[in-house]
């Protein structure tokens, strides 16, 4: 039977042309997302066996789309494709429990054979991600990692550039409870200013500098 494959990329082209891709290897691709939040919906909906996502999408990064998806379907496997072999991504998705991490500069037989492998229940990088790097990922800590899955989400839009007004509308809460997020994750991450929560987010990989 064909694998059944949830896609998720901002860019509308790159994303069809996987498609194509995809379904001439056999692989059934039953739906598109454009951004993170939409990539948890469609996979609600869809129970697709893999997803495959972007690490850098709006409202929603990949790594927390992985994690939020995980929760909600834990037969789903979740893929990161990606540009980025740089550690701090690379320690993200490893913490958020991802089953493989590919990068695009890789030929596609590389995430072919990644939706091959986590669908065996194993757990794929690319070449492109050294083991060395991998194992050393496993083993750092970060005070990030005692953030909540929300306070993760204003993080990002905090760096992406949002007022506390703008996120609280962008996720449907209130201005007050946008602030108290705020003021948590300063809290947990001992950051007292804007700058400093953005030069944070960038060196975690939650938004591109």
């Amino acid at each position: 039977m064909a694998i059944n494959v949830l896609l998720a990329d901002d860019h509308l082209s790159f994303c069809q042309s996987l498609r194509v891709i995809l379904e001439q290897e056999g692989f059934r691709v039953v739906g598109e997302a454009a951004d993170g939040q939409e990539a948890v919906r469609l996979v609600r909906a869809l129970r697709p066996e893999v997803a495959v996502l972007d690490v850098s999408m709006p409202l929603l990064n990949g790594v927390d789309a992985a994690r939020e998806i995980q929760g909600a379907c834990p037969r789903t496997r979740t893929i990161l494709l990606t540009m980025h072999a740089e550690d701090q991504y690379v320690l993200q998705a490893l913490k958020g429990g991802v089953q493989g991490y590919v990068l695009k500069k890789q030929p596609v037989m590389d995430l072919i054979q990644a939706i091959q492998e986590v669908c065996r229940g194993h757990v794929y990088f690319s070449p492109g991600v050294s083991a060395a790097v991998v194992e050393a990922c496993r083993s750092k800590r970060d005070p990030g990692d005692l953030l909540t899955f929300r306070e993760r989400q204003v993080l990002k839009l905090v760096a992406e550039g949002k007022t506390t007004k703008e996120i609280a509308s962008l996720l449907g809460v209130s201005v007050k409870t946008a602030e108290s997020h705020r003021t948590h994750v300063m809290q947990k991450l001992d950051i007292h200013e804007t700058a400093s929560l953005v030069r944070y987010a960038i060196r975690r990989g939650l938004v591109e500098a």
